[in-house]
């Protein structure tokens, strides 16, 4: 007999963290699109952010009909946060603060997916590229990373907005997240948790 889980988080009842969710405000948009599979991934960032900012947005699927009316936001400048040999860091954006604020595309999936959502989303591969500064290191201890600063979804979103917004913190967004990888760890047992990841580069791009 499954579980019944909350229907906001999406966790099991017991594991609600629904009350470790903030609502923080933001200048920037963000437009979270999340790769089917990753609905139902143990993690599900990329959920837990939508919840936690009041000016994001969560749809899920490979193919987005209404994306061009997703990404005509008035006064807004669309960006896709993914890398390219032409993005552009997001701390030029941060530096011209009289520019319009940025709507900020994120793709949620593995590196894989998210590739292919942009070949069948021919108006989100067209989106100018941005990127984080390197040199980011993720909490997510469970996990080696596939490649050096790779982070998940939502953490990549918190350094995104600490970049265009400082100095506002956006760390209570973290919370669920870190409530989640500790619960993890302590359904494995410290012992189990040393041995397995003690040495291990902290983690990857999750959902």
């Amino acid at each position: 007999m499954s579980r019944s889980r909350c229907e906001r988080c999406l966790r099991p009842e017991s594991h609600c963290l629904c009350a470790l969710i903030p609502q923080l405000g933001s200048r920037t948009r963000v437009l979270l699109l999340q790769h089917p599979s990753e609905v139902n991934h143990a993690l599900n960032t990329a959920r837990l952010a939508a919840l936690g900012l009041t000016h994001a947005e969560l749809r899920v699927g490979e193919v987005f009909e209404d994306l061009p009316q997703l990404l005509q936001q008035p006064g807004y400048q669309a960006k896709l946060l993914f890398p390219a040999e032409d993005a552009q860091p997001l701390q030029a954006y941060a530096d011209a603060p009289d520019d319009s604020p940025l709507l900020l595309v994120v793709p949620d999936g593995t590196w894989r997916k998210a590739r292919k959502m942009l070949y069948l989303n021919p108006l989100l591969a067209a989106l100018p590229r941005v990127t984080l500064a390197e040199g980011a290191v993720s909490r997510y201890r469970l996990r080696k990373a596939p490649e050096p600063g790779a982070l998940s979804t939502i953490e990549a979103i918190v350094q995104a907005l600490e970049t265009l917004e400082a100095p506002e913190s956006f760390a209570a967004l973290l919370r669920p997240f870190e409530a989640l990888i500790e619960g993890q760890i302590r359904a494995m047992g410290d012992e189990t948790f040393l041995r397995n990841h003690g040495q291990g580069h902290p983690t990857i791009q999750d959902t």
